[in-house]
């Protein structure tokens, strides 16, 4: 374990990270939302009354954009880019007893890849229109992918 200190919190452990590693992973375009930094973050978004965010799709991603619209729900695949790799105990803000990594939702983790389900709100030609984010401006987006989300009615032709 190593014995790295800065900016970590009462009971926090971090270890050495790996060299990088290429997993093949392409970012597909980049989420706009209104929080600059992960403090701002609400700790899970809300689908229902949340801030409208803005998922841009990067050329040539845009036709695969094509049959979204009719699903009402999606869960969302993006880096969480200005994140820690390194801690393996964790204290939380909201509660701060030291937990392991792979027991919370923290951004910071080894692979910081997350996901949200939001509410689709509108399918554009580059973008989407959706409630329920919990990242900050400017996150790379990996992949989005219709969800059913059982509280909500099926669209049409779905």
């Amino acid at each position: 374990m190593s014995t790295q200190t800065a900016g970590l919190r009462a009971g926090e452990v971090t270890v050495e990270a790996p060299a990088a590693m290429d997993a093949g992973l392409s970012f597909i375009g980049r989420i706009s939302t209104p929080w600059a930094t992960s403090r701002e973050c609400p700790r899970q978004g809300d689908r229902d009354e949340g801030p409208v965010c803005r998922i841009e799709v990067d050329e040539p991603w845009r036709a695969a954009l094509k049959g979204l619209a009719d699903h009402s729900h999606a869960q969302i695949l993006y880096w969480m880019h200005l994140a820690r790799r390194d801690l393996v105990l964790q204290s939380p803000r909201s509660n701060g007893e030291t937990t392991g990594t792979f027991a919370i939702r923290s951004p910071n983790r080894p692979n910081p890849v997350s996901s949200s389900l939001v509410a689709i709100l509108e399918v554009g030609a580059d973008h989407v229109l959706v409630r329920g984010l919990d990242c900050v401006d400017g996150t790379p987006l990996l992949d989005i992918k219709p969800e059913r989300c059982p509280e909500a009615p099926r669209p049409k032709g779905a």
